[in-house]
């Protein structure tokens, strides 16, 4: 027989198959997913049982206490029980004949005011064969959708595709997360986070996985911890001072550490009170604003690998400076500073990088400086920075100053772009670093 490949077909062909075997625990969206695979027709192939848990209390009764209700510790612990209640109840009747799975979520919808931040955690444990060692899969998402019913809907989708690729799709990453990714966008959902474990995937890495989410437009960044591990974005910067300079995947080698120590110092010297320490974050994107072609994934993978054993890292699909600016004041109010070079300020001040918005220059930078967003603009050599701006036309001039350094006061702006300038050193969104 044969099924169409939506969210429809996609269920019942799970459910007539007979031989794929498990439970659903919802919480925070509705049993979205589920309902699914009840609506279809002939469940009973595929269901072994359906849970939500919405009661704190009950919740905690069930899946331990001390979690936060959204997070991946309370996504782990759902999947922990509810697989080892799945073989000890169905184990030693049917264990020989089936594949048994565990599906979870624990989401946040968009609550009724609309103030906080739609995302959760999804999850699937699974066998590659009846009784066979479990594999699992661990997603983080953000839910884009502007009210609580199209996340919802959303949410079913990207589920029932989660089940269906983990037995169906599973051979490669690409086939995998084109299967995850039907009937979605990243207007809807974003997966910032893909962990791996187990036989079904032994020979690929969580960060191989995220960074492919990028490659097939899934997200728009990853965030990496100081171990190398890819993470939720919040858990590194929400509610942090950030320090971020932009790099290159070619020759990260060449990063200059000791700017964030010289930016950690301007921003203590502004006297801003922070509660908490600021985040030193390095960021590299797949697309360059001025080159054409795209990095590879495995110039990507090299390059995290290498950064991470030092500091947190982000790798975005941004090209242009002011879409990385939006996406962290996603997450953070704290002051957000950028550590940029001389002669990336001066690029970050040319039209030429604005063409897409129809306010041009000025729409750029009214929202690469946002409240509480300034750039730091560090000195380099001169021949380094000939060499950095000779393919950018109409190249701003610098004056002589009888050093083999380029700094922010020997930029000569063109007019009118002069008064631009000048108005962003006063009121401070241009700061040279010292």
């Amino acid at each position: 027989m044969t099924f169409q490949s939506d969210t429809h077909g996609k269920a019942l062909s799970l459910n007539l198959e007979g031989r794929i075997y498990g439970t659903f625990a919802e919480i925070g969206a509705g049993q979205e997913v589920a309902r699914w695979f009840l609506s279809v027709g002939a469940a009973s192939g595929t269901v072994a049982k359906t849970i939500s848990a919405y009661d704190k209390k009950v919740s905690d009764e069930l899946y331990g206490a001390g979690t936060r209700y959204v997070s991946k510790e309370r996504l782990v612990d759902m999947l922990d029980r509810e697989y080892n209640l799945l073989l000890e109840r169905l184990g030693p009747t049917r264990g020989k004949d089936v594949r048994f799975f565990v599906f979870a979520d624990t989401v946040a919808t968009r609550n009724f005011h609309g103030t906080n931040d739609p995302q959760g955690w999804v999850g699937i444990r699974f066998q590659t064969k009846p009784g066979s060692a479990p594999s699992q899969m661990l997603l983080h998402i953000n839910l884009r959708d502007p009210t609580a019913q199209l996340q919802q809907q959303a949410m079913g989708i990207l589920g029932v595709n989660l089940v269906y690729a983990a037995f169906h799709q599973i051979s490669a990453i690409d086939l995998f997360l084109g299967g995850l990714a039907e009937e979605l966008s990243t207007a809807r959902t974003e997966m910032d986070v893909i962990e791996v474990s187990g036989p079904a995937f032994a020979n690929t890495d969580s960060s191989q996985w995220c960074l492919s989410l990028l490659f097939r437009s899934m997200t728009h960044a990853v965030i990496f911890q100081a171990s190398g591990e890819p993470v939720e974005p919040a858990s590194v910067l929400r509610k942090r001072p950030i320090l971020v300079i932009r790099g290159s995947f070619r020759n990260p080698e060449f990063l200059d550490a000791d700017l964030f120590q010289y930016a950690n110092r301007q921003l203590r010297a502004e006297g801003i009170p922070c509660e908490r320490e600021p985040v030193m974050l390095l960021e590299m994107s797949i697309r360059h604003a001025s080159r054409i072609e795209m990095v590879s994934s495995a110039e990507m993978l090299r390059c995290v690998r290498q950064v991470t054993s030092i500091r947190p890292m982000a790798v975005t699909d941004f090209p242009e400076t002011y879409l990385l600016s939006q996406y962290l004041r996603r997450y953070s109010t704290e002051p957000v500073r950028f550590v940029v070079s001389i002669a990336a300020a001066a690029k970050t001040l040319h039209e030429t990088f604005y063409q897409d918005l129809p306010g041009s220059l000025l729409e750029g930078i009214g929202r690469l400086l946002a409240t509480n967003v300034k750039l730091y603009v560090a000195p380099m050599r001169r021949e380094a920075f000939v060499a950095a701006l000779k393919d950018l036309p109409n190249t701003l001039a610098v004056r002589d100053s009888g050093t083999s350094l380029v700094t922010l006061d020997d930029l000569i702006p063109t007019e009118p772009a002069r008064h631009l300038v000048d108005y962003l050193r006063a009121t401070g969104r241009i700061v040279a670093l010292k």
